[in-house]
């Protein structure tokens, strides 16, 4: 269950970020997450609620927005589609896809009080 080590790191970076910036309570962190990370967004959501308690994200609510795995061919270029049932090889020419979206993991911003 990796998603615990993402919350805690999440957590840690926003709890960071909070105190570079006075220290006040943090209400909201948003989280931008490719969904080809492979991270299940309830194990995510348990673990943060977990984690949070008596931090400065106690009342902190995690916002996730998933981006869509999108891929490119490497070979016409030609492609920017989304792959069917993970398969990477390209509609049009049978070369290799190159990921262009959906692994990212980035925290996007931390609100604080």
């Amino acid at each position: 269950m990796h998603e615990a080590a993402i919350a805690q790191g999440v957590l840690d970076l926003a709890i960071r970020t909070a105190m570079q910036n006075g220290g006040g309570r943090i209400q909201r962190i948003k989280l931008r997450l490719g969904e080809f990370r492979g991270v299940v967004r309830e194990a995510l959501d348990f673990s943060f609620e977990a984690i949070k308690r008596g931090t400065l994200a106690d009342q902190a609510e995690l916002e996730v927005e998933t981006v869509k795995l999108r891929v490119s061919c490497s070979g016409c270029g030609e492609c920017e589609c989304s792959p069917r049932d993970y398969n990477f090889l390209c509609p049009t020419c049978g070369d290799p896809l190159q990921i262009i979206a959906g692994r990212e993991m980035q925290l996007e911003y931390v609100d604080l009080e």
